[in-house]
């Protein structure tokens, strides 16, 4: 059985996946923008929660790939989960239900095992990244990265080799990309339809091989975003993330026929 036949015959009858313009994702920002300044206590309160979170665990472990790592593990397991307030932000807006920052929190409860076990799986990227990582740099150069007794107190970045950066750079990529296409929909399709988190992740592999263009400018929007937030030492995160996190449920609206 082929892989498509195999996600395919795995994805619940109610579900059938749409094909959408390429230039699409400028919609979803354009009415995730919408969501944020029509609810903006309750939006750029996921905002400053998960922003102020990362940043600080970000300035205080920066300075070693082996702390980074752990920060970044940490905000894969964490990052679904407030994202799903953002989507049940949007949600109810598009019922016409009452909406505040307690109301979002609803999303969680409703299919929380769920979104942990997709937490989880993001969180099993992260380590095969730190993993992987490792034994590219072993086999290729000999080690893995300057010893944690050097570069405990100083700056990774100014011991790392040319080589090891770009290592870890290629694979980071390999697999951001992989953690893109399993949850392009994933948190908002758990939070709308009380799936599992496979059924949600099939669900957006789906997509993603079902609309590549469109895929593309989506992830070269969220990169450019996520940029545009790193360089304001994360202060543009406080508006990024909400704004990303409810373009992700009309991304879904748009991507996902949800059947009656």
């Amino acid at each position: 059985m082929s892989v498509q036949s195999h996600i395919h015959y795995h994805i619940p009858a109610q579900f059938s996946i749409r094909h959408v313009a390429f230039f699409r994702p400028f919609n979803w920002l354009g009415r995730g923008l919408r969501d944020l300044i029509n609810h903006p206590q309750a939006s750029l309160a996921h905002g400053l929660i998960v922003t102020g979170v990362f940043l600080l665990t970000l300035l205080i472990t920066s300075h070693h790939i082996y702390m980074l790592a752990a920060v970044m593990s940490g905000f894969m397991l964490v990052g679904p989960i407030m994202a799903a307030g953002l989507c049940e932000i949007s949600r109810r807006a598009e019922v016409h239900q009452h909406v505040n920052f307690d109301d979002s929190l609803s999303g969680l409860s409703r299919n929380g095992q769920a979104l942990v076990r997709f937490s989880s799986m993001l969180l099993g990227f992260s380590l095969l990244w730190f993993v992987v990582s490792a034994l590219v740099l072993m086999v290729t150069v000999g080690t893995v990265a300057p010893p944690l007794d050097q570069t405990l107190w100083r700056d990774f970045f100014s011991v790392v080799t040319p080589m090891q950066l770009m290592l870890y750079l290629i694979v980071g990529g390999l697999l951001a990309s992989m953690v893109f296409v399993v949850s392009v929909v994933s948190v908002p399709a758990i939070i709308d339809s009380q799936i599992s988190a496979l059924d949600a992740i099939l669900i957006s592999i789906k997509v993603a091989t079902q609309n590549v263009l469109t895929m593309l400018v989506w992830a070269g929007l969220l990169a450019s975003l996520v940029l545009i937030g790193i360089s304001s030492f994360m202060l543009a995160m406080i508006v990024i993330y909400p704004l990303l996190g409810h373009a992700s449920w009309h991304a879904y609206r748009d991507l996902v026929a949800n059947k009656p």
